[in-house]
This record gives C-alpha cells, sequence and structure tokens, in this order.
C-alpha cells in the first residue's frame, strides 16, 4: 500500500467523521425546532437525553464561532456556519484526494 492510498484512506475517514457531525448539526436543528414548537418536550427524559448529548458533543465546535459571530437576536446562525465549513473542508479534502489519486496514475 503505497502514500497515496494510506493519504486517500485518511482523508475518506476524515469525510465519514465529518459526515456524521454533520448528521449531528441537523438533528440539533430538528430537534431545536420540534422543542420550540411544543411538539416534544425536555421533560421527556429521552428527548432531554438526546438534546444534552447533542449539544454536549457540538458545542465544541459551536462555541469558537459563536464569539466570532455579532450578536442576531434570538437566532443563531452557528449551526450554518458550522456546516458550510464542513462543507469547505469536506471538498477540500477531495481535491487532495484527487490530488493523489491522479498523482498515483502518472
Amino acid at each position: 500500500m503505497g502514500n497515496d492510498a494510506v493519504l486517500i484512506s485518511i482523508i475518506n475517514i476524515l469525510g465519514m467523521i465529518l459526515g456524521i457531525l454533520r448528521m449531528f448539526v441537523l438533528v440539533q436543528f430538528v430537534l431545536s425546532l420540534l422543542i420550540s414548537f411544543n411538539v416534544v418536550n425536555l421533560h421527556n427524559e429521552f428527548v432531554a437525553a438526546i438534546w444534552r448529548a447533542v449539544n454536549a458533543l457540538l458545542d465544541p465546535f459551536l462555541r469558537p464561532i459563536r464569539r466570532l459571530m455579532p450578536n442576531t437576536g434570538g437566532i443563531d446562525f452557528s449551526p450554518m456556519v458550522l456546516l458550510v465549513g464542513i462543507w469547505i473542508v469536506i471538498e477540500l479534502l477531495n481535491g487532495v484526494a484527487m490530488e493523489a489519486a491522479l498523482a498515483r496514475y502518472t
């Protein structure tokens, strides 16, 4: 297995991890909407446990973004910024993987 194959494998693993992170952002968004519209509430132990787990996982990523962004009142745009950042990183990783794959055959 060459260095390029190892690099492509690492990039694929990072892409999967970023995809899982993106899924958690979407789960948090949908759950926050359901809580806001009182479809589910945090008095339910299962909902509260999921809410705490998702927020604990995403808080290290969202906190620095929230510090940099201006105060927009009641709307939190940091999850959207995080999703765009994840998308950019995935695209950059795909570019590096493509370069490594092309270098392997030239």
